[in-house]
């Protein structure tokens, strides 16, 4: 297993299978245009394999399916299934907007998912029209009420911002609650789309943890060692909920994160303006062996941490101007998988 410049090991692949996605979420999407990759270029389903099986062999054993939105992608429990028969993905997940998981979450689970995350960034209609374009939050809803009792420890992510949804941080906790899902609050990142970011719209760790001890009462930190983004929190009453402090405390130095683009570029950090093109080793030809010294050497040479340098930047501006993403669409957290 190849460790970057900072002894972080390659473990956690996140494999976007498309860039489309049915809702325009303010945080990622909130243009009214979109440069999208060509449809030729995208990665054909065996051609994601083989490229996994070049991951697993460097020591990767997480998969996540991302997009866009991945459900869009036809066909996707074929991928799933292949991907579940490696015995060496110990964990094999799937991150949705859930407007589409009602009617595929069973032949998922069928497939051999082991997990799935559902954004939801609020429960109000008409917050959810303003907030993504389009109001289908009872088909969100309806998803989660399928796949909760299909998948266990099914997750929440909400992205918190102020002014928009800070004002539901318990009613989503309490949601969850009736799920048995875990709530996970994420802090409003200035990467790739973000184009509306500024620091005074981002909610703190700390002022969410404040907030939602005005109400429950006294909170306590989950001692536990992991790689994972979020920061676990147990209330007074037993419930669990996690806090993804991206922007004002990052997790850089525990990042063993890339991200694999559905038509194959590969990026080592979500901050990343440049990636590897692995999809052009693979159309020529190029050896399981020499694609695997491409991701070693690359993964070997690593020094990205992103969100610290972010943090320690005197300018907090929008990461990526608008005419740069319109120029490439893979400077978009959407093409990359968030």
């Amino acid at each position: 297993m190849p460790n970057d410049t900072f002894g972080r090991p390659l473990r956690n692949l996140r494999v976007s299978v498309t860039d489309r996605c049915n809702l325009r979420c303010a945080y990622c999407m909130p243009e009214q245009e979109y440069v999208w990759l060509p449809r030729e270029d995208m990665l054909q389903f065996e051609e994601i394999e083989k490229l996994v099986d070049v991951f697993l062999d460097e020591g990767v054993d997480k998969v996540r399916l991302t997009g866009g939105e991945p459900l869009l992608r036809r066909d996707l429990p074929v991928l799933v299934g292949r991907l579940a028969a490696r015995s060496r993905i110990h964990d094999l997940a799937l991150t949705t907007n859930g407007v589409l998981l009602a009617e595929h979450a069973r032949s998922l689970r069928e497939a051999g998912l082991h997990r799935v995350t559902v954004s939801l960034d609020t429960l109000r209609h008409e917050r959810f029209r303003d907030l993504a374009r389009y109001d289908e939050l009872d088909r969100v809803l309806d998803g989660i009420g399928v796949a909760a009792p299909l998948f266990g420890g099914l997750k929440i992510d909400t992205v918190v911002i102020r002014g928009v949804n800070d004002d539901e941080l318990v009613d989503i906790i309490e949601f969850g609650r009736t799920h048995g899902a875990e709530v996970r609050f994420i802090e409003y990142m200035d990467v790739g789309g973000a184009t509306q970011w500024s620091t005074g719209r981002v909610v703190s760790k700390a002022d969410m943890l404040e907030t939602l001890a005005r109400h429950y009462g006294a909170i306590s930190a989950l001692p536990e060692e992991s790689s994972a983004p979020a920061r676990r929190y147990r209330l007074p009453d037993g419930a669990v909920f996690g806090i993804i402090a991206s922007t004002t405390a990052p997790f850089c130095s525990d990042c063993d994160r890339s991200r694999l683009t559905a038509d194959g570029m590969w990026y080592l950090c979500l901050y990343a303006t440049e990636g590897v093109d692995l999809r052009r080793a693979l159309r020529a030809d190029a050896s399981h062996d020499a694609i695997a010294s491409i991701i070693r050497g690359t993964w070997e040479r690593r020094r990205d941490r992103g969100a610290e340098d972010r943090l320690a930047s005197s300018n907090r501006s929008p990461l990526i101007s608008l005419d740069r993403l319109r120029r490439d669409p893979h400077l978009e957290m959407h093409t990359r998988g968030g």
